[in-house]
């Protein structure tokens, strides 16, 4: 749409933030690359599916859901899901046991997706029903000087490709082996890496001009963006891990199979996450999947919310590392409390939610989240003191950024022993404690110190802080039982 907003999205590629254009704007084009569903998915997975869930959703508000195309894969061959399937069905026969995996996993992370309140793609693909789409193209790229056989197997020739390595800025010459199996016997140049493999008995296998075989890693993605978005399409995202090798290697096997001057015109990528300040790793402890977060009690002694979970991820912007702490965890619940409690009185008194979102909103400028929080947390307050058009916006604003229900955000006071029912004392509490801050404000301590003991001697704890993205004085609370 012509006189839609203008969008800054930073591109990886020519590491400048610039305006977004889309190639048409009647079907704007995005593809993720999805999981690989050996097992269930950890919080680091989580940060990709949260932040292009923002964008996917941004983009259906700019343009209309009917105009925006969200791809992301699914990767269900796989060197580990071979070991994964031997491991846990030993009594199946392999192609059994490998589709007994993914099928639990792929169902597993679906389910934690939509609990962290993001909405499905409009394509969700499995690699292994878009093999032929894998082989069409090492095809044309062995018909067109860019591919070889060696051993059976097909590599592609780096060296072919003038401007290959433009992505991640790496020299030739220091590209090391993007592919799962090594091949380095086969190989001309050392950055070479496979396009198709050769298949033992007991490994999955499609019979291909090459043999029985089964694809690289790099291909499969290649292969479903092009069926579903074409040669050539808007935003090509994912963690920054995947700058290299696998988005370079998607680019050079794309472009050179097609014969295009680009893959995707924007690459966005979100940045590392870690634990509690530490990398996330099985041997340390500190790995943590979004189901574990989400249904027991293995992080902090407590489930959390998916919604809880988004807000914390969102906290950060989504380039920069994310230190994925109970700390944080704790800001993200209390910042949600108080939306719910906002929300609920708004929608009580009858605020509207449609909306179209301010042309100067700090979310357009590469989904620049801190200031629109603190905004929406000014908008809550004006919305509660009558003001329709803050209201609206607040309210709008949840929408557009994944907390469309109440119960979304309610979920973040389930753990205190209320209910949205539950009205008289949850108004009673949420009036206390305004009352509470309104005594702290006045200097007035006793006052405040007789209200704080008189919610303990009901089973109601509070905390004071501040608000991670205001700084203003916050009070948070929670049943002990």
């Amino acid at each position: 749409m012509a006189d839609a907003p203008h969008l800054m999205l930073y591109n990886t590629l020519t590491r400048e933030k610039a305006a977004f254009q889309p190639i048409d704007a009647q079907n704007v084009r995005l593809y993720v690359c999805g999981p690989t569903v050996y097992d269930f998915a950890h919080i680091g997975n989580a940060r990709p599916v949260i932040v292009f869930d923002v964008l996917f959703r941004l983009l259906r508000h700019l343009y209309g859901a009917d105009h925006v195309t969200y791809v992301r894969n699914i990767t269900d061959v796989d060197d580990k899901i071979n070991a994964r399937a031997l491991r846990d069905y030993p009594s199946l026969p392999l192609n059994d046991a490998i589709r007994a995996v993914t099928e639990k996993t792929e169902k597993q992370f679906r389910a934690d997706a939509a609990a962290l309140g993001s909405l499905s793609p409009t394509v969700e693909p499995r690699a292994t029903e878009n093999i032929a789409e894998m082989i069409a193209i090492t095809e044309a790229l062995i018909a067109k000087g860019h591919a070889y056989v060696a051993a059976g197997e097909v590599l592609f020739d780096t060296t072919s490709m003038a401007d290959y390595g433009a992505l991640s800025r790496r020299n030739l010459e220091d590209q090391q082996a993007g592919a799962r199996i090594a091949v380095d016997a086969h190989k001309r140049s050392a950055g070479d890496f496979v396009l198709w493999k050769l298949s033992s008995e007991d490994e999955p296998g499609w019979e291909s001009p090459w043999g029985r075989g089964r694809p690289g890693w790099h291909i499969e993605c290649s292969a479903m963006s092009h069926r579903y978005l074409g040669e050539t399409f808007d935003i090509h995202g994912g963690g920054l891990d995947l700058i290299f090798p696998h988005h370079e290697n998607e680019i050079a096997q794309s472009r050179c199979a097609h014969g295009t001057a680009a893959m995707a015109r924007v690459w966005m990528h979100n940045g590392f996450l870690q634990i509690e300040g530490r990398k996330m790793s099985k041997s340390d402890g500190n790995f943590v999947t979004i189901h574990e977060l989400l249904e027991t009690e293995t992080f902090g002694g407590r489930r959390w919310p998916g919604a809880v979970l988004r807000l914390a991820m969102l906290m950060t912007h989504y380039r920069q590392p994310i230190d994925f702490s109970l700390k944080r965890l704790e800001e993200a619940q209390a910042l949600a409390r108080r939306w719910a409690d906002a929300k609920i009185k708004l929608v009580e008194a009858g605020a509207a939610t449609p909306f179209v979102l301010d042309p100067g909103s700090p979310l357009l400028d590469d989904l620049n989240l801190s200031p629109v929080f603190a905004g929406m947390s000014q908008m809550a307050a004006e919305g509660l003191k009558g003001d329709g058009e803050a209201a609206r916006s607040f309210l709008g604003l949840l929408d557009l950024l994944g907390f469309e229900t109440i119960e979304s955000l309610s979920q973040a006071a389930s753990d205190l022993g209320l209910s949205l029912g539950d009205e008289e004392k949850w108004a009673s509490v949420t009036a206390r404690i305004a009352e509470r801050r309104d005594h702290l404000a006045a200097r007035n301590f006793a006052e405040a110190d007789r209200i704080r003991d008189a919610l303990l001697s009901e089973g109601i704890q509070l905390k004071d802080g501040k608000d991670p993205v205001t700084g203003e004085r916050v009070t948070t609370w929670e049943i002990k039982r």
